[in-house]
């Protein structure tokens, strides 16, 4: 590429809603412009990462068995309703009408369709197994985007999904997109973890998420110091300490006037937050339910949602208080409560000597005990992990980060295969179902999060496999004869050799083209200038470290090919 002829238009000024590092800079350095909320084009460089990372996906996804095929976008209503999903997914999908009025949601992932491909072509045991894949646009109606490709309307992704005769089978097919998923992010450059995740709208029974590390992550992850465990906090356990126990006193009533928080009424009680019982009220389709945790801790809505097994449920809201006027705002507590049902947070099991509402205004309770004063229906893990809890394998210490998730992998089992009658035959004629996993991989959020991982106050540091270019050449005084004739000598030399290059021929100042060269972040420059004029040698710079390195053009290239650039053509 000339830089002269290639469209990068770079920005000096940041765009005014961009909160992010990577947002700001892909866009500052000439790679994407916003068209609506949610929505980019990607300009030349940010066509060529695109292409660079599905490289790498395509190559990994082949090398684990894995086809490529071309799915539609617009999938007939009929096929999600199938599944369930149309009414399920709510208004995430953008729904539309055809000219005859039939229903299409533009599809926000692909499960009906490559469900219905297989069920319609494959019928016998001999033609399993099967994963097949796709790299393609995909669109949700994100209520809030932000952050640019992170939380996108639009974007690329990679999606597969796996076809297979039995659990064990499946099984087998998961593990082998978990490694290729390894592979993935460990080829693109970023730091990342695998984590025990929540399966959503998707469905199935296992799952785990893909993060990058990176502080504007939407994600918070739970990890283990000194074991392998990590889960989404959606999901993450911990190991309970021993219940507090009580004196044996009998539960008294104690005023406490005006004092309804939690931090309120333990400062006025001199009791330690742990000590409380926080009783949360629930509306669960219709009917109240008391959820209770200890007082410092925070109930987790996806572990809740688990164990209530609906999504139709939120905290009392005002009409709702106003509509149970039997539950006190504020004083609400265990103790004589009458709902539906009671779930306790399993670290409440046999504890004693606790404080909770009273059910009466400005009163509370002390010395109450779990089993004597009180007897939860069930208990259940309803809270978040913290930074310090107990890890639940080993007992070592949890620490709590943000990231970005950039892949997820599912063992979806016979969520669709059942309800779409995706079956097959086997040798003895038996007709069963088919087993099935899929697996995303988002192409564009990727490109971000290598971005947040990867950059510093002057610009991008793009990773050599998914650069736009492997070599920025940048002659000083490009109107200078000698100068201008060794760049292009170098220039044809890559090119010779498949060797990816970004020439920049445009008579600009020496202090332009490195800030532009900053900016973009290919990972290795060539300058050519004083030191050219001096003795004939290139000055090879590496953008990450600042390093410098004198050499004749002829032995630059081969210097690469030693730091790793993949040069296709050796001649």
């Amino acid at each position: 590429m000339r830089q002269s002829r290639t469209f990068i238009p770079t920005l000096k000024e940041s765009p005014s809603d961009a909160e992010i590092a990577s947002h700001r800079l892909l866009v500052r350095a000439g790679f994407l412009r916003k068209v609506a909320a949610g929505i980019y084009e990607f300009l030349p460089l940010g066509t060529r990462v695109v292409q660079r990372i599905s490289r790498v996906v395509r190559e990994e996804m082949n090398r684990a068995g894995a086809q490529e095929v071309i799915l539609p976008i617009m999938q007939p209503r009929e096929l999600w309703e199938e599944s369930g999903r149309w009414a399920k997914y709510g208004p995430e999908m953008m729904r539309l009408k055809d000219r005859a009025e039939r229903d299409f949601g533009l599809g926000p992932t692909h499960e009906e369709v490559v469900t219905d491909l297989v069920r319609s072509n494959l019928s016998s045991w001999r033609d399993l197994p099967l994963n097949l894949y796709q790299i393609g646009t995909k669109f949700r109606d994100e209520i809030r985007p932000r952050f640019g490709l992170l939380r996108g309307r639009e974007f690329i992704m990679k999606d597969a999904y796996s076809f297979d005769r039995d659990e064990a089978g499946m099984q087998r097919s998961y593990r082998d997109m978990y490694d290729a998923y390894a592979r993935i992010f460990t080829r693109c450059g970023c730091t990342w973890r695998a984590v025990e995740a929540a399966t959503g709208l998707i469905g199935g029974d296992v799952s785990h998420e893909f993060m990058v590390p990176a502080a504007v992550g939407e994600d918070l992850i739970a990890y283990c110091g000194d074991c392998d465990y990590a889960a989404n906090l959606e999901l993450a356990e911990y190991r309970r300490a021993e219940p507090a126990c009580g004196e044996g006193k009998p539960a008294s009533k104690v005023h406490t006037p005006e004092k309804r928080t939690i931090e309120e009424v333990s400062g006025y009680l001199g009791l330690d937050p742990e000590r409380f019982v926080k009783c949360l009220m629930l509306l669960v389709e219709g009917r109240p339910v008391a959820v209770l945790v200890p007082g410092d801790r925070e109930a987790n809505e996806s572990k809740l949602e688990r164990v209530l097994g609906t999504v139709e449920f939120r905290l009392f809201n005002e009409d709702d208080w106003r509509r149970f006027p039997q539950y006190l705002q504020g004083f609400v507590g265990p103790v004589g409560i009458e709902v539906a049902e009671v779930i306790a947070d399993a670290s409440l099991r046999g504890a004693g000597g606790l404080a909770c509402g009273a059910n009466d205004k400005d009163y509370h309770l002390v010395d109450v005990e779990e089993g004597r004063d009180f007897k939860p229906h069930r208990f259940a893990d309803v809270t978040s992990a913290r930074e310090g809890d107990a890890c639940p394998r080993c007992g070592g210490s949890l620490h709590v980060e943000a990231g970005i998730e950039v892949g997820q992998v599912f063992q979806l089992g016979l969520k669709y295969s059942e309800a779409m009658h995706c079956t097959y035959d086997d040798e003895h004629g038996n007709t069963k179902p088919m087993y099935m996993g899929c697996y995303g991989i988002g192409i564009t959020r990727l490109m971000a999060a290598v971005v947040e991982q990867h950059h510093d106050e002057r610009g991008i540091i793009w990773p050599v496999e998914i650069a736009p270019a492997s070599l920025h050449i940048l002659p000083l005084d490009y109107q200078r004869e000698g100068r201008r004739a060794a760049a292009e000598n170098l220039y044809r030399s890559c090119l010779e050799k498949g060797l990816e290059v970004l020439l920049d021929d445009r008579e600009e100042s020496a202090g332009v083209k490195f800030a532009d060269a900053d900016l973009i972040g290919i990972p290795y420059r060539a300058v050519i200038g004083k030191a050219f004029d001096e003795d004939g040698l290139v000055e090879l710079q590496v953008r990450a470290t600042g390093e410098r390195e004198r050499m004749s053009a002829k032995r630059l290239l081969s210097r690469l090919a030693d730091l790793g650039v993949r040069i296709r053509h050796e001649a």
